[in-house]
């Protein structure tokens, strides 16, 4: 009897740690935030990525689209100038100082370049956003009712997803007789959904079998609300990394049918336009400043997309694991 009161009485005065007490886990931005102290590179990819979307943001709003693709022949391929902050608030007023040299129509590619991003991501924000609302919808509400909706749904989606999207894409640009940012972003965010579709309706699918949306609708909640109060809450991990890896995608379809000749018009500053100068040997010889800032900027970019999206993805599989 003794020796369980002393045993009791050990264990009433150890610290928590050492009984063995089981630490709450991290959940939410929590996780994320670990996941990205821990990757390093991913860190600064996010640190990258942060400073150059501010940038373009705050350039594109400065800057006149007309101004800068006025044709100047006199500066016909020039060399780019000798950098110095000088010149930097002086491209920041808008005066053309060629710090990256011109192209062909001897317009300022610095200037170009920021015009272009912002077209990049107005385009690729825009497609991704269109396309994860019909997608999303469409797979939450094949996964919740299941039967005969899902059949219907997801016969759909595949067929659509079977289609050569990318060359019905360039006809219906072809199709079109001018080109705007607008019906671009309409065209490209026609066949794009699927993919949201089909994660989307996998992972709601099994969600509409747990027990508390049985219980939800055991009580009559509306069915609205149990899909966008309690079901999409619970996928909100899932789309967010599919939104960022998506957003990466369309950015290089917008620039790989620009640099086609199937994008943008040619008088709207494009990355894709800018590279397209290395299709001529002599360019990608003799003026690597024609094409190598937009082709170093959309990989810069592509790989800081990739690396916070993986990050992302790990902190979503971390807190499904954690529960």
């Amino acid at each position: 009897m003794k020796e369980k009161e002393e045993m009791k009485r050990k264990i009433d005065t150890e610290p928590a740690s050492e009984q063995g007490e089981v630490s709450t886990p991290p959940m939410g931005f929590k996780v994320i935030i670990r996941e990205f102290k821990k990757d390093k590179v991913a860190l600064f990819a996010l640190s990258i990525l942060a400073i150059f979307l501010v940038t373009t943001i705050a350039w594109y709003i400065k800057l006149d689209a007309s101004e800068v693709m006025e044709v100047d022949i006199l500066r016909h391929f020039a060399e780019p100038a000798e950098f110095s902050w000088g010149l930097i608030a002086d491209a920041w007023n808008g005066e053309k100082t060629y710090l990256l040299g011109a192209d062909e129509g001897g317009r300022d590619i610095f200037h170009q370049l920021f015009l272009a991003a912002g077209n990049s991501i107005l385009i690729a924000v825009a497609v991704t956003t269109i396309v994860a609302l019909i997608g999303i919808s469409l797979g939450l509400i094949a996964g919740y009712y299941s039967g005969a909706v899902d059949n219907v749904i997801m016969r759909i989606t595949d067929f659509v997803m079977t289609l050569p999207t990318t060359m019905i894409i360039i006809v219906f640009l072809v199709l079109v007789p001018k080109q705007t940012i607008g019906s671009f972003i309409f065209i490209m965010s026609i066949f794009a959904w699927t993919g949201y579709a089909r994660i989307v309706r996998s992972k709601a699918l099994s969600e509409s079998r747990l027990d508390y949306i049985s219980a939800s609708k055991t009580m009559g909640t509306p069915t609205w609300k149990i899909i966008l109060n309690e079901m999409l809450p619970n996928l909100t991990s899932l789309i967010m990394v599919q939104l960022i890896l998506s957003y990466a995608g369309n950015i290089g379809l917008e620039t790989g049918l620009t640099f086609l000749g199937f994008g943008l018009p040619d008088q709207t500053p494009s990355l894709g336009r800018l590279v397209s100068a290395a299709t001529t040997p002599f360019n990608l010889e003799n003026r690597p400043w024609v094409w190598l800032p937009a082709s170093t900027l959309i990989l810069v970019l592509m790989l800081c997309i990739n690396y916070v999206g993986q990050a992302l993805k790990r902190s979503s599989d971390a807190k499904q694991r954690l529960g």
